[in-house]
């Protein structure tokens, strides 16, 4: 690649375009279903239901303190499969690119999600590339695909929750939300926060050998907690309490979120869950969460309810008793 930065022949088809998917792409996500050269992946259909999910992804900063665009690209569309209970089995990615963008950041990028991808255990099978002229995007936008297997027996869903149910979290609120800002145009502080992108597929399968009859999974990205908690109250027709002296945040997010005027509830995390199960089986599911290295500092924090209107209230430290703000506006855009 003679030249340094993207140009409009990198998306045109021609000799620049397959020199790049050559010495980058097929580079870097080198495996046989890709190596076949074709326009799409053809492969064998595993035993059990399909699942698919999609993503797009648009961040700034593109690099942050524990990943960047790309790694967060892999993990948040293996984590929209593992939400199902599914095993993920391949991943397609596309690329918008814009005029100028640095051809270093874009291998880094490449890089990054090829280490993820194989990290995970999850082979990038197919792909495509379009450039837009310049100012036109902003820099790289990703779109990410992915395929999984969802074993018999496993039913999981955000209608299944139900009146007696537990509330679980994984780990820790808001890291990710919190290691963005810090690096954000006139909102820096001082923090050692990095994200905690992380594919949670692994971590999953561990909980369904623990506890297979877990209701719902869902990971609180956009939105946060507070998003995530409202979707799957909504969807199974419930409501929800969470104890705020359950809610594991760490100082440094609480303090940052303080200090910015946010709620550690509604900012985004991209490698932790909220799982659901009958409340007899919660202790069963905490532990193994706890023997995993993703879900170390996992906590009971709440309770389904029966509430028609499919309200989220929090117990205060105090004894009383909140509603859970669902984020209407955009707090803190372009963060996944």
């Amino acid at each position: 690649m003679a030249e340094n930065t993207i140009t409009l022949a990198h998306g045109s088809g021609g000799r620049a375009m397959s020199q790049l998917i050559e010495d980058l792409f097929r580079c870097a996500f080198d495996n046989p279903w890709l190596n076949q050269g074709n326009d799409c992946a053809v492969m064998d259909s595993p035993p059990g239901r399909l699942v698919m999910a999609t993503d797009s992804h648009v961040i700034t900063p593109l690099f942050f303190p524990g990943g960047d665009i790309g790694s967060l690209a892999v993990h948040g569309t293996l984590n929209d499969v593992a939400m199902s209970g599914g095993k993920p089995i391949s991943l397609s990615v596309a690329f918008i690119l814009e005029e100028g963008f640095p051809l270093a950041d874009l291998e880094r990028i490449v890089r990054s999600m090829a280490d993820a991808a194989r990290q995970a255990g999850v082979p990038v099978v197919t792909g495509d590339t379009k450039v837009v002229p310049r100012g036109q995007a902003d820099g790289v936008y990703i779109t990410t695909t992915g395929l999984g297997r969802v074993s018999e027996g496993v039913n999981i869903a955000g209608s299944r929750a139900r009146p007696g149910d537990a509330i679980l979290v994984s780990g820790t609120l808001g890291d990710h939300g919190v290691a963005i800002l810090s690096l954000r145009e006139n909102l820096q502080f001082q923090t050692t926060l990095e994200s905690d992108t992380a594919a949670l597929h692994e971590l999953v399968a561990s909980m369904l050998a623990a506890v297979p009859d877990i209701h719902c999974l869902r990971d609180p990205t956009r939105g946060g907690l507070s998003c995530c908690l409202y979707e799957l109250a909504q969807q199974s027709g419930v409501g929800m309490i969470i104890e705020e002296a359950q809610l594991p945040v760490r100082e440094a997010v609480a303090g940052a979120c303080e200090l910015l005027g946010l709620d550690p509830l509604n900012v985004a995390n991209e490698g932790k869950l909220v799982a659901i199960c009958p409340g007899h089986q919660a202790q069963a599911l905490l532990a193994a969460l706890h023997h995993h290295p993703l879900g170390r500092e996992a906590a009971i924090i709440g309770q389904v309810v029966e509430d028609a209107h499919g309200l989220v209230r929090l117990k205060t430290r105090y004894g009383g008793m909140r509603h859970v703000e669902w984020l209407a506006g955009e707090a803190l855009p372009r963060i996944c």
